[in-house]
């Protein structure tokens, strides 16, 4: 389906893992990679978190290969890959085995059938230490489901908030 119908783009066919977090092409999903750009979640701007009034001063904006969360704190970052998810399919992610096993989670929400664009990712660093995260590497799987039939409403049918996303993106309302 991703050479087919351009599901995936960049798509990589196999699983690279050698010296990096492996990405790619995986058993039954695809191991998304996180780009460089970050948005560090941080108090010193004494910002109010409020998800129907999102204010930008909550994050510091930062670029580069490695990104350093703060101690239970997070960051907001974006896929590598760009999804175009067919209307006969849901795909739930979960978090890499590596940065879980360190006290790093990865939280993303489903992508709904005929969603599509970059990722958006929430990395949470729930240890009392700064955490590592290394761009162009992986950061999450993603799992595929495929329906018997087209489901009735889609995200691009309900018109959705995050539909054609790129870059990082922030709490909408």
């Amino acid at each position: 389906m991703a050479l087919e119908h351009g599901m995936i783009e960049p798509f990589v066919e196999s699983q690279v893992h050698d010296g990096v977090i492996s990405y790619g092409v995986s058993s039954y999903g695809y191991d998304m990679r996180v780009a460089n750009k970050f948005k560090i979640f941080t108090n010193v701007r004494s910002a109010i978190v409020d998800p129907k009034d999102f204010n930008p001063d909550s994050f510091v904006d930062f670029e580069g290969d490695v990104c350093i969360v703060p101690p239970n704190s997070f960051a907001l970052a974006h896929s590598i890959e760009y999804f175009r998810i067919p209307r006969n399919v849901l795909c739930v992610t979960v978090g890499k085995s590596t940065y879980s096993r360190a006290g790093i989670i990865t939280n993303i929400t489903p992508f709904e059938p005929q969603w599509m664009g970059h990722v958006t990712l929430e990395i949470s660093n729930t240890t009392p230490l700064p955490a590592k995260i290394y761009a162009n590497e992986g950061i999450a799987q993603v799992l595929f489901f495929e329906a018997d039939e087209e489901c009735e409403v889609s995200y691009a049918d309900k018109k959705g908030k995050y539909q054609g996303q790129t870059g990082v993106t922030p709490p909408r309302l």
